[in-house]
């Protein structure tokens, strides 16, 4: 063999190495590119799939927030429709004459003496009802019109003796009435709802 053979022989083993290498390189870059590819893929799955979630979850607080504001404006105008029929049910009640009123104030009258020991009383009322509350007072020795309590009707009765007052204004019937039975009225005006 000569010396040029054996250079040759050596340039050949050195080509063919350097292509192995070469071919290993290729084959390595390939894998890491492949990796990085898949990697990539992965995060933008991962970042499609959290931003859909921030979008749902902005539209569900987006839809919460317009049922809330709906719901509040639906109570609002609610609670103005029940103010409207208690402000009606009040002129109503202010509008009470004859005997329906005479009636009614007599009754008030009647339930508010009971709750004293035959003291000296002192009856308040709306300033209209004066003469109606002085001619109903007539019936009893010990109680005397003493003034305007500012009402829709009915009495307001106290004794010093006692220190006791007895509220029986229609405004506090009307009130223990429309507690007692807001619930009802409220289901009853907006039942179709």
């Amino acid at each position: 063999m000569s010396l040029d053979t054996v250079v040759e022989d050596i340039r050949d083993e050195a080509r063919a190495r350097a292509d192995e290498i070469r071919e290993a390189a290729d084959e390595r870059a390939e894998e890491i590119i492949s990796e990085a590819e898949a990697d990539a893929d992965l995060i933008r799955e991962e970042r499609e799939a959290e931003v859909d979630r921030e979008i749902e979850q902005e539209r569900e607080q987006r839809l919460s927030s317009a049922k809330l504001e709906a719901k509040q404006a639906r109570l609002g105008a609610r609670r103005d429709v029940l103010q409207d029929v208690r402000e009606d049910v009040e002129q109503a009640i202010a509008d009470l004459e004859g005997d329906r009123r005479e009636e009614l104030t007599r009754s008030l009258i009647s339930a508010a003496v009971e709750e004293f020991d035959d003291d000296s009383l002192q009856v308040y009322g709306r300033a209209d009802d004066q003469d109606l509350i002085e001619d109903i007072l007539t019936d009893y020795d010990d109680a005397e019109f003493a003034g305007e309590y500012d009402c829709l009707g009915g009495v307001v009765v106290e004794s010093e003796a006692s220190r006791v007052r007895v509220n029986n204004t229609f405004d506090s019937v009307l009130e223990s009435v429309w507690e007692d039975n807001l619930k009802a009225i409220s289901d009853r005006l907006f039942e179709a709802q």
